[in-house]
């Protein structure tokens, strides 16, 4: 009688192949999770117009603290300041993404795309 279904040459149970491949991918997710804890508590800092403004974000990508120069304070140039503050915070927010890129790259160690 040929038997359907299932592995090649497994019983009921998984051949030692694929369980060792759903252990390391559980390890590889537990790692994951903790390098993602810790990119959170990173700090990331981006400056624009020179120093004049500065903004910090987190790994969680929320905007920590915006530091000002009072010579970028004009009221009669708003936008100016605006720009500066928009710049700054894309800057810093690339940053955050960049460091998350670069843990994931790390972590699937070449996988190429490979999504769990």
């Amino acid at each position: 009688m040929a038997k359907r279904g299932g592995f090649p040459g497994g019983g009921m149970g998984m051949p030692g192949n694929m369980n060792n491949l759903m252990k390391q991918a559980q390890r590889m997710q537990r790692q994951m999770e903790e390098s993602q804890k810790e990119l959170e508590t990173k700090e990331f800092t981006a400056k624009a117009g020179g120093g004049a403004v500065e903004v910090m974000v987190s790994g969680k990508k929320e905007i920590v603290k915006v530091v000002l120069s009072q010579d970028v304070v004009d009221p009669d140039d708003v936008e100016m300041l605006q720009d500066l503050i928009v710049a700054a915070t894309n800057e810093a927010l690339r940053m955050a993404d960049e460091a998350s890129a670069n843990m994931m790259n790390k972590m699937t160690g070449g996988l190429g795309g490979l999504t769990f």
